[in-house]
């Protein structure tokens, strides 16, 4: 039997103050916790977009970016990401970056919250993504337009982080340099 997975729990300045168990601490009301999210793009600048699966307790269904996930206690948001991209959709991220290390971000969906300090990175992928149905329903590639454009609709498909992070990501300049395209700046 193994452990049940712990997230670190966090003060308002984004100090560690405790751990809980992940599958007890989503609900109507969730304690800060930490996070991450992980945009991978491909040898020609289109990203990997994923559908939660449909039986995840939080957001299910809902389509987002490559991989989230939480960091256990005492482990780096890199090596998270990693082990997240590996268990999800079995690829291994070259170039990983953070790139967003103090997003944080607030959001409800069907009764279930989530709180949390997100910092937020980019990698090249070069495996073909194989996809666990417990973790991911479908997955596509996607352009950085095309998911720049739906981020920013009514209405859109995305997560409330990902429409959140996707403008910080494009203003920030490092996307634009995977994705092939110029740089805003």
């Amino acid at each position: 039997m193994s452990a049940a997975e712990q997230v670190v729990l966090l003060d308002d300045e984004g100090r560690a103050v405790g751990t809980a168990d992940k599958h007890t601490v989503h609900g109507a009301t969730t304690p800060r916790h930490l996070g991450f999210s992980c945009y991978g793009f491909d040898g020609a600048g289109q990203v990997l977009v994923t559908q939660r699966a449909l039986d995840k307790p939080t957001f299910p269904g809902v389509w987002t970016n490559t991989c989230c996930g939480h960091p256990a206690p005492g482990e780096a948001v890199e090596d998270a990401a990693r082990r997240r991209l590996r268990h999800e959709l079995d690829v291994r991220p070259l170039d990983l970056r953070l790139v967003l290390p103090d997003f944080a971000y607030r959001a409800s969906f069907a009764g279930v919250e989530e709180h949390e300090l997100c910092p937020v990175l980019v990698c090249r992928i070069e495996d073909p993504p194989r996809a666990r149905p417990d973790e991911v329903e479908a997955w596509q590639w996607w352009s950085w337009s095309r998911l720049r454009d739906e981020a920013a609709a009514p209405g859109s498909i995305l997560s409330p982080w990902a429409r959140l992070q996707i403008p910080l990501l494009a203003a920030s300049g490092e996307v634009e340099l995977l994705a092939g395209a110029p740089s805003p700046r």
